[in-house]
């Protein structure tokens, strides 16, 4: 089954037992705190998250599979040069998840292909794939096979490929060994925690996801709160911050799929250039791709946003170029989109 995964795109594959109990005080108790926002469909399933056999009648095992996403034209240093993105505010950042091809897509065809395999070999196997798509404890499965450790940030860490890459699992009716879990590495790094622009990372192992960039830019539909805006920095969809700063990326490795390949448009680009976009453009350039399913309007509202936070620091000329930019949109487009012009230029008073 390795050699099926690896000639699929994957990068590793384990498996893991259903019985996750132990996981379920922590998830209660980070939904009592509300630190899952609007994203109510994660209390609305209750604890079929943590019950594999309760989402999927007849699991009894989890095939877990993760996939690398650095771009396979990232340079050796490529920390540097997204650090060096977030130096030029007038640059929109795309996180680098998002650049290529939507992600849900591409592992959820795979792990199918995958479980066909499979299927093929044992007979008849009842099975259900997921990718980042229902209540699945994503991160912890993969732990528990040996995908990685839980890191600090909350996201998983491998010691040969660092955090970039996605994760996906099969559920089967299928009883399988399951793999060993690895040990974690973070010792006393608490990079990723002081890197967060938004602190949102409130104690190790624990994310408010309503402070958290990538919520904020992707998940949440309404207003982005005023006193977070300026940290958003020139980030317009996601953020890679607490990935950038983390020793072990630096043993990231490039995907071997063409899938997640920059798209040129989406990376350093120019925020009064990703602000001109129309709707028709914005639907073109972001086909096949993550970005599309927030939609122009939420779109909209993130470069505004950093065009507010770009013109702080602009010089006369940038601001009056920035300024312009804003003001094309101050009257046309909805509530949601002129909120934030009007915030973005209010920006430029006092420079």
């Amino acid at each position: 089954m390795r050699l099926w995964a690896r000639e699929l795109g994957f990068s590793q594959i384990g498996v893991a037992g259903v019985d996750l109990s132990s996981a379920e005080t922590g998830l209660l108790q980070w939904l009592a705190q509300g630190f899952h926002g609007e994203m109510h469909y994660m209390a609305a399933h209750g604890l079929k998250r943590a019950r594999p056999a309760e989402l999927v009648p007849g699991t009894v095992s989890v095939i877990t599979a993760r996939m690398d996403y650095l771009p396979r034209t990232a340079p050796a240093g490529w920390q540097s040069v997204e650090f060096a993105r977030l130096q030029q505010p007038a640059q929109g950042i795309v996180s680098m998840y998002a650049r290529g091809r939507d992600y849900h897509k591409v592992l959820r065809s795979r792990l199918q292909k995958l479980a066909e395999r499979l299927a093929q070999q044992v007979g008849p196997l009842g099975h259900r794939v997921f990718t980042d798509s229902a209540p699945v404890l994503e991160a912890e499965l993969a732990a528990r096979s040996g995908q990685g450790w839980r890191g600090k940030h909350t996201l998983l860490l491998n010691r040969q490929a660092g955090s970039l890459f996605f994760l996906g699992e099969i559920y089967v009716d299928l009883a399988l060994d399951p793999t060993e879990p690895v040990s974690a590495h973070c010792g006393q790094c608490m990079a990723c925690i002081e890197a967060c622009p938004t602190q949102a990372i409130v104690a190790p192992y624990r994310l408010d996801a309503r402070r958290c960039i990538s919520y904020l830019t992707i998940e949440h539909a309404g207003p982005i709160p005023v006193e977070l805006r300026p940290l958003l920095g020139n980030h317009v969809y996601g953020c890679d911050d607490c990935q950038l700063v983390c020793p072990w990326n630096k043993f990231a490795q490039p995907s071997i799929l063409p899938d997640f390949d920059t798209r040129a448009v989406l990376a350093g680009q120019p925020l009064i250039h990703l602000f001109s976009w129309d709707e028709a453009t914005f639907l073109r350039l972001t086909e096949g791709g993550p970005i599309r399913r927030i939609g122009h309007e939420r779109w909209l509202r993130n470069v505004a946003v950093s065009l507010g936070n770009a013109l702080r620091g602009a010089d006369a000329t940038q601001a009056v170029d920035l300024c312009a930019a804003l003001q094309t949109r101050s009257a046309d487009d909805s509530p949601l989109v002129r909120e934030h012009v009007a915030w973005a230029l209010a920006q430029a008073v006092g420079r």
